[in-house]
Parts: structure tokens; C-alpha cells; sequence
């Protein structure tokens, strides 16, 4: 198939989304398909074949983010050569726009991941207005979007329940990214804790994700300050950056744990993050909105044990004992299950193997091979009626 990717974010912007269409590509490039990807220009990048960038500007309240120029998205597609079998969307953004604008034109198939729960995203960047309000045009948007495209994938079961509640009432499939293969190459842990002064036997947590407000990390400095009641050597890395960055170093000073914190930023994917994954002893998770949690497989696959709170997307991903604790919505709570882990060397053994097992289950190719079924049918079926 001849497929045509369009989204408002991509790497080197780092985020779930970026992975996930990354992920994605590559899947359908080794099963032999043509894919072209219409992505944002952020100026740092390489040029790379089949990815078409479109120059546009940065936003104030998140200046990683680009706004594509949507004269420029539009003149692009229009200047792609070939026809395209399905148009995939990976944000409700002006990609979105330009996306239904030129599978309307060209009476081609379109297909919208629905990555985002934006119903909580918006409350944390614009909170001058009654989060009600919010909530409510938010629920709007994604079901006028999503009732103007042929298919939606969900990435997870909770958040196709969110769009059927919004009276979305498009063909839903819920079909996660999934891990690619080098996921499962064992890091170098020992490497990780050298090059960041931590030393072999310290406690170490660990958090990967973009620092933003809807990640609920307040959360865990929280059970982290409970925690070091009991191992007052334990330790929270974060790797990420984000828009939350100021308010957590700040609340990290008002709960005494400078010398329990260690902000690392961003890490390189194919190298840095493995060998962090696998120096952790635990990860730990507390997002509410997550529409997938990706990261908590990431974890798993290296033989990190994950503690988390079972909400939203990560309801799919986690199975208690499966390589995972599932922790209630409470910080001494939390605290007292990481706490258990860290002290049974034993359970720690057989929740880590369990973890790698759990893992394999959720390869890519399988992910994109649903995928590729979809935009099957969907082709065969045409296009929904302008």
C-alpha cells in the first residue's frame, strides 16, 4: 500500500506520539510498503527520505511544539507525487485539517489515531478558564473530528470507551503502538549509575516521560517523601523535559528531597534509555490520562518490575503480577507496595522475568500488521461521504 502519515509533532520532538508514529513507520517500511510522513520543520533535524517537513513557528506557552503554516501543509500535499491508498492523522490539529482537507479532494480513505485525552490536556495550558467549560469543548472537538473520518484507532480499551462517550460513532479499533525489537536488548544499567553518581546497591526509581502537569509526577515526590521514611537512601530519577519542569524543582526544594531527586532530561532512545531503563529497581508510574503507557512496556522489556496506578490506558497494559504491582491512588499507599518490592530480593527476581515475558506480547509488527488490516478494509470500502 501506498500510505500517507500526517502529524503536528515529531521527532526531534520527543513524546509518546513521536514514538508511536516512528514505531509505526518503520513497521510498515519493512513489510514493504510505501510511506510518506508530513511533519512539522524544527530546524535541528537531517534530512531524511520519505519525511517531508513544513516550516512553521513556535508556540509561547510550549515553545518545543511547532504550529505548521497551514498554507504551507496544504501546497505540500498538493505537491506530493502519487496516489495514496489511506491518509493517517496522528493529531486533531492542523494535520488534521490538512488531512481531511486532501483525502476529500482525492476521495482517498482516512484514518485518525486519537493518541491525546484532551479533556485533561487542555485544563493544565489554559487554566483561566472553569475546567467545566474546558472539558465540555474539548468532548466537542474530538467527537466532530472524529465523526468526520472513516476510522479511529484507540490506543487503548478506555479511551475508545472516552470517544463512544463523547458520541463519536465512526469505526473505532483499539490497536496499541507496541515495542519494537531492539526494546528487548538488555542495557547497561551498571553504565547508567556510573556516568550519573549513583552507586550499584542505592534504590533506584525511575520515571521516563515528558515532564508535563498531566503526568501526575507531583504525585510521586509525594510517595517519594513517604518512602524515604523507611529508605532514606532511595532515589527518583526523571527523564523528560516538559512545561512542569519549574513547579517540580520547586515542589522537590519544599519537601526536603534535593539529594533524592535527579533530573537527567532527556535521553537518547536507541542508546541512553535502555541502559536507564534496566539501572532502575522500580518504575514507577502515576498518570491518570495516559491513553496507552507505553513506557511502562518500555520498562518491562528491560527487566524493570513497574509499580503504577491502574488508570485510564494503562488499565490495558498492566496485569497485576504480570511484571507489575498496580498500586492505589495514595501515596503512603504507593510507597508501602515500592517499599515491599525493594526489600524482597526474591519477588523482585520473579516480578523483573515476569516483566520480560509480559513484554513480548505486545511487539510491533503484530500492532502494525492490525493496522495495515484496517487501512485494508478501509480502502476497500472508500471514503465517507464529504
Amino acid at each position: 500500500m501506498n500510505i500517507l502519515l500526517l502529524s503536528d509533532v515529531y521527532f526531534p520532538r520527543i513524546n509518546g506520539v513521536s514514538t508511536s508514529i516512528q514505531t509505526l513507520r518503520r513497521e510498515l517500511l519493512a513489510a514493504g510498503h510505501e510511506v510518506t510522513l508530513v511533519v512539522p520543520d524544527y530546524g535541528t533535524h537531517a534530512q531524511e527520505a520519505g519525511v517531508v517537513r513544513v516550516r512553521g513557528r513556535s508556540l509561547s506557552f510550549d515553545p518545543e511544539d511547532r504550529l505548521m503554516d497551514l498554507s504551507g501543509l496544504n501546497r505540500s500535499l498538493e505537491a506530493l507525487p502519487g496516489r495514496f491508498d489511506v491518509v493517517h492523522v496522528h493529531t486533531p490539529f492542523l494535520a488534521h485539517f490538512a488531512g481531511l482537507r486532501y483525502a476529500r479532494r482525492h476521495a482517498v480513505a482516512l484514518v485518525e489515531t486519537y493518541h491525546t485525552l484532551f479533556t485533561e490536556y487542555f485544563y493544565h495550558y489554559l487554566p483561566i478558564l472553569p475546567r467545566a467549560w474546558l472539558s465540555a469543548l474539548a468532548r466537542a472537538i474530538s467527537r466532530r473530528q472524529c465523526n468526520r473520518v472513516d476510522a479511529v484507532i484507540a490506543p487503548s480499551g478506555p479511551m475508545r470507551q472516552a470517544l463512544l462517550d463523547y458520541g463519536v460513532n465512526t469505526r473505532i479499533e483499539v490497536i496499541p503502538t507496541g515495542l519494537l525489537p531492539e526494546s528487548f536488548i538488555q542495557g547497561n544499567g551498571a553504565g547508567f549509575r556510573h556516568a550519573h553518581g549513583i552507586p550499584p546497591d542505592r534504590p533506584m526509581l525511575l520515571f521516563v516521560g515528558r515532564v508535563a502537569f498531566e503526568k501526575n509526577i507531583g504525585f510521586l515526590l509525594s510517595m517519594l517523601a513517604v518512602l524515604v521514611r523507611s529508605h532514606p537512601d532511595a532515589c527518583l530519577v526523571i527523564a523528560g523535559e516538559g512545561p512542569a519542569e519549574r513547579d517540580l524543582h520547586r515542589e522537590v526544594r519544599r519537601l526536603g528531597l534535593t539529594e533524592h531527586v535527579r533530573f537527567v532530561g532527556y535521553l537518547d532512545r536507541q542508546r541512553e534509555l535502555p541502559d536507564c531503563y534496566r539501572a532502575a529497581d522500580v518504575f514507577v508510574f502515576a498518570s491518570r490520562t495516559e491513553t496507552q503507557g507505553l513506557v511502562l512496556l518500555e520498562a518491562m522489556a528491560q527487566g524493570t518490575p513497574v509499580v503504577a496506578l491502574a488508570e485510564m490506558g494503562t488499565r490495558d497494559v498492566l496485569a497485576e503480577g504480570e511484571g507489575c504491582r498496580i498500586a492505589p491512588d495514595d501515596p503512603n499507599a504507593f510507597a508501602a507496595i515500592v517499599a515491599a518490592l525493594l526489600d524482597d530480593a526474591e519477588a523482585h527476581r520473579r516480578l523483573s522475568a515476569a516483566a520480560v515475558t509480559y513484554a513480548q506480547s505486545w511487539r510491533s509488527e503484530r500492532m502494525a500488521a492490525r493496522v495495515v488490516s484496517l487501512y485494508t478494509d478501509q480502502a476497500r470500502a472508500g471514503k465517507r461521504p464529504a
